[in-house]
Formats: structure tokens, C-alpha cells, sequence
């Protein structure tokens, strides 16, 4: 790197940090508290490893963690009108019509009882039942970068439902138990009110089906979502006659079915899957809903098979009439963006170091970690200069490899995971 890159890139950080600073100072009434709060974000992207609250205050030239400590949970400001800031700063930075809104749940140990959500539940992140908290998550990802736009703390119905911990955690009392799709469903309309520029939402079987899905389809949006094996399909062309459990249709798809299609670039290479695609029905959009307009959509099944060990993973998809399979696939891909957002989140930005028990202190040090890696994509996006003419996922449908070719083997592809 030249000492002219290297001088553009510091001031680059050094304008994209003020501007940030300057962006969430209306949220803080107090200029002290203001100050506080950017400590903390300095803090948050410093190069110490752990982000507690003494080691961010020996960083900043602080006796103690104190001062930082009262921005979570002793002053008064409003984290969701933060959170409100961080989406719209994403949408100024990565905003693009085609873009997916990926929406996940990250686990955060925990010891004890006392933080709050905490309990005794499966985390993906550990790939246990471990006492943690639950976060659930929406990432904004398009082809030039990707975010977190939306978060909220699962409350289980242990907490819900006892006063004397939700007194202790400040839980407000307008939160009820929601269950983890409902928290999707919520952050989901919300995007849609703010209008967020997306065309699609791409989640795990978690999220998979209900209200999620009429929401997106009386929005115009389409979607591959995660559903289990034993999820239903149907077709309603008569001229496809399909019927069954996502795992029974997928058992009697012949060798013929399946397409080679790379998912995106991993560590090691493209992430080969073969998929197959059923088109299951295609209607006009009125048919659903009479409110709607007639424009032609298609409901379908999309199955992954591994090239490793040739297990199946399931999604019902609602796309515009005519979408061709590459697209899905590359929308099914981008899901890999919020786990590395939350890898990154929380090896470099402090995610899990949340030290406050409260149920505001949690929302409020997650806000600022979510303006933390916003402000990280800014950087690479602008560093990086334009994004490419061709969009992600026009590029990545045109990643078409036959099952068989020579060009790529079961070997190379194996590879690839």
C-alpha cells in the first residue's frame, strides 16, 4: 500500500468516525452523555480484543468503567431511535433495489440468571443447550456490502411472565413474549414502513412460514425461506402433479432435477450445492388476496442437496413469475453475509461483551456495535470505489456448473465446503 492509500484510507476512517459521531449526537440530551457515547464507539472499534467496560475505559484514559457504563444503563436515551439511525445510515451506504434482508438469531453466554432473556436454551452459536440470551437479527446485504439494520432481545416465556424479573432487567411493560418469528414479522414490517429498497428475504427454517410469508407476498417481495422436511407442497399447475412432504418430494426427483449452482464464494472456493426447483403454482397476485394487484407470481420448492454427503436442505419461495433458479440459489446465498456479520460483530466489535443485565442496556450496546460494523462497510465501500456494473446476484446466477461436467468434479466441489 503507498503512503498516499494509506493516508487516504486514515482519513477516510478518521471523516467516516466524526461523521458518525456527529450523525447520533441529536439522540443524547446531555453533552456529556454525548461524550460518553463516543468514547464507547472509539472503544468498540479500538484494537483491544475484549471490549469490557475496563478495558474500554483504559483506552479512552479513563480511571474506570463507569462513565461508559452509565450509556447503557443510568441515562436516559432511546435505542430504538439509534437502531432507527444505523438503517438509515446502512441504506445511504449499501441501499439497492434488488438487495436481500436476511434475518437470523445469534446466542450470547451467559452465567447466572440475573441478565435479561437469559435462560437455558439451543443456540446455534454454541450448538448446545447452554444458559445464554437469544438475540434476533435483520441484515441489509446487497451487492455492494452488508449490515445490520434490526435487532431485538428474545424474551422467553419464563421471563415474560414474572414480574419481579422483568422489574429487576427494566423490561418495559409494552413487551409481551413474542415468539422468534414474530420478532422477524416485526422487523420485517418495519423495514417495509420505513421503505426499505429490498425485493427479497432470505431465512432459516426458524422463520420459515406463517405470517412472514403474507406479509412479503401482499408487500410484492420475494423470499426463499428455510422449511423442515416434513414442511407440505402442492402443486396447483395441472399440469404437475406433486404432492407431499418437502422430504418425500425430494426423495423421487430424478438425477435429471438437479443443476450445480454455486451459492457464493467461501473460504475455499464457490459453495457448491446441486438444487432442483419446483415451480409448484403460478398466479396472479389477486388470487391470494384480493387487495392486491394481478401481476404473475410463482410459489415454489427449492431443494439443496450436499456434494459431501448428499443431505437435503428445504425452502418455499415466492418470486415473480419467470424467475429462473440461478437467482434464488444466489438470494439462498446471501445468507452467509449475517454470519459473517456476526462472526466479525463479535470477534472485533464487542458484540457478546455486553456487561449490562438490563433489558435497555442490551438493545443500547447492541445499537452502537451495529453502528460500529455499519460504519466498517461504509469504509470498505467507499475504499473499494464503485461497486461493480453487474449486480451479485446476476453475477452469481450466471455460476452454473452441470453435475458430471469435467470442468469441475464432485471432488473439486467437495472442496468447496
Amino acid at each position: 500500500m503507498s503512503s498516499t492509500s494509506l493516508e487516504s484510507t486514515l482519513e477516510l476512517w478518521s471523516t467516516t468516525l466524526r461523521q458518525a459521531k456527529q450523525r447520533i449526537r441529536p439522540l443524547f440530551a446531555a453533552p456529556s452523555v454525548a461524550a460518553s457515547a463516543n468514547a464507547f464507539l472509539d472503544g468498540l472499534l479500538g484494537g483491544e480484543r475484549r471490549k469490557t467496560g475496563w478495558m474500554r475505559a483504559e483506552a479512552a484514559g479513563d480511571p474506570g468503567p463507569w462513565r461508559q457504563q452509565a450509556v447503557l444503563g443510568r441515562t436516559h436515551w432511546d435505542a430504538e431511535a439509534l437502531r432507527d439511525v444505523v438503517r438509515d445510515y446502512v441504506l445511504e451506504t449499501l441501499g439497492s433495489p434488488d438487495a436481500v434482508v436476511v434475518i437470523d438469531e445469534t446466542g450470547f453466554l451467559k452465567q447466572g440468571r440475573a441478565s435479561c432473556g437469559v435462560g437455558r436454551q439451543y443456540t446455534g452459536s454454541a450448538g448446545k443447550i447452554t444458559n445464554c440470551q437469544i438475540g434476533v437479527f435483520a441484515a441489509y446485504v446487497s451487492d455492494q456490502g452488508h449490515a445490520f439494520i434490526d435487532r431485538q432481545l428474545y424474551l422467553p416465556k419464563a421471563w415474560a411472565g414474572d414480574p419481579a424479573r422483568r422489574r429487576a432487567a427494566h423490561v418495559p411493560e409494552a413487551i409481551t413474549f413474542a415468539t422468534k418469528p414474530q420478532l422477524a414479522l416485526a422487523m420485517i414490517e418495519r423495514a417495509i414502513k420505513a421503505e426499505v429498497p429490498f425485493a427479497w428475504v432470505a431465512a432459516d427454517s426458524i422463520y420459515g412460514v406463517g405470517e412472514i410469508e403474507l406479509a412479503l407476498r401482499r408487500a410484492y417481495k420475494g423470499y426463499v425461506l428455510g422449511v423442515t422436511g416434513q414442511h407440505r407442497f402442492w402443486s396447483w399447475d395441472q399440469n404437475l402433479d406433486v404432492a407431499g412432504t418437502a422430504e418425500e418430494i425430494a426423495k423421487d426427483l430424478s438425477e435429471t432435477d438437479w443443476i450445480r449452482l454455486s451459492a457464493g464464494s467461501g473460504t475455499k472456493g464457490p459453495r457448491l450445492f446441486d438444487w432442483a426447483y419446483l415451480p409448484l403454482a403460478t398466479l396472479p397476485a389477486d388470487a391470494l388476496d384480493a387487495a392486491l394487484d394481478q401481476s404473475v407470481w410463482t410459489r415454489g420448492l427449492l431443494v439443496r442437496r450436499s456434494l459431501s454427503d448428499g443431505s437435503f436442505s428445504y425452502f418455499t419461495t415466492w418470486c415473480p413469475a419467470g424467475t429462473p433458479v440461478q437467482t434464488l440459489v444466489a438470494v439462498e446465498g446471501r445468507r452467509w453475509a449475517i454470519e459473517d456479520a456476526f462472526e466479525t460483530a463479535k470477534t472485533e466489535l464487542g458484540l457478546a461483551h455486553n456487561e449490562s443485565r438490563s433489558w435497555h442496556g442490551w438493545h443500547r450496546h447492541v445499537s452502537l456495535v451495529m453502528l460500529a460494523f455499519a460504519m466498517l462497510a461504509r469504509v470498505r465501500r467507499l475504499a473499494n470505489g464503485a461497486p461493480p456494473k453487474t449486480p451479485l446476484i446476476a453475477k452469481l446466477a450466471g455460476t452454473v456448473v452441470h453435475p458430471g461436467d469435467p470442468a469441475r468434479g464432485d471432488a473439486a466441489g467437495a472442496a468447496a465446503h
